[in-house]
C-alpha cells in the first residue's frame, strides 16, 4: 500500500512538473504559400526551433531560411540569394507572448483558441505582429498551429520587376510545432 502512494504522489509531481515549464522543438514545420496569376510558389522547412512558456505564454521561435525547400531549385536559389539575402540574414525569429494564457490549460487535454503578439524579424527588419492561434493538448503533448500574413515589401524584400507577377504581394505563412518538455 505504501508503495502505491509513494508511486501516485510522483505521478503527480511528473504529472504537474509536464504541464508547467517550459517546453521546445527542433523540428517545428513552417512553410509559406504565394499564390499569383503567373505562378503559386510554396516551401517548406521542418527544421524550426521554438520554445514556450507554458507558465508566462512567452514564446519563441527561429528558422534558418537556407531551410526552405521548395519544388524547384531554382525557386530556392533566387529565394536565398535575391530576395531573402540568406547569405546576410540567415534566420528569421519571433519573440512574443500568448495574450491569452490563463484561456489555456496546459494540464488538460482540449483545443485552445489562443492570440499571439510580439515581433517577427526577416531580412533585418522587425515588424509588430499579432495573429490568432490554436494550442491542443493530448496526453500531455503540446502543439500549436497558426496561419498568418506577410507582405514581403515590410520586411524591406525587393521582388525585381521581371518576376513581381510571379509573387504574390501577401504571403501565408504557416507554423505547425509538436513540443516536449525542456529538460534542465
Amino acid at each position: 500500500m505504501k508503495k502505491i502512494i509513494i508511486s501516485v504522489l510522483l505521478l503527480l509531481v511528473v504529472v504537474v512538473a509536464h504541464g508547467q515549464g517550459k517546453f521546445y522543438t527542433k523540428s517545428g514545420k513552417i512553410s509559406f504559400y504565394s499564390s499569383a496569376p503567373l505562378e503559386d510558389i510554396e516551401a517548406h522547412n521542418k527544421t524550426a526551433t521554438s520554445v514556450i512558456d507554458t507558465e508566462t505564454g512567452r514564446m519563441e521561435f527561429a528558422v534558418l531560411m537556407k531551410a526552405f525547400q521548395f519544388r524547384k531549385a531554382l525557386m530556392e536559389q533566387h529565394f536565398n540569394e535575391r530576395f531573402v539575402e540568406s547569405h546576410k540574414y540567415p534566420k528569421a525569429t519571433f519573440t512574443g507572448n500568448i495574450t491569452n494564457t490563463s484561456d489555456v490549460d496546459f494540464t488538460k487535454d482540449g483545443t485552445y483558441q489562443v492570440n499571439v503578439k510580439g515581433n517577427l524579424t526577416i531580412h533585418g527588419v522587425t515588424k509588430a505582429i499579432e495573429a490568432p492561434g490554436t494550442i491542443t493538448v493530448k496526453n500531455g503533448v503540446i502543439s500549436g498551429t497558426s496561419s498568418f500574413m506577410v507582405a514581403p515589401e515590410d520586411y524591406d524584400i525587393v521582388i525585381p520587376a521581371v518576376v513581381r507577377n510571379n509573387i504574390a504581394k501577401q504571403v501565408k505563412v504557416t507554423i505547425d510545432m509538436v513540443y516536449e518538455p525542456l529538460r534542465s
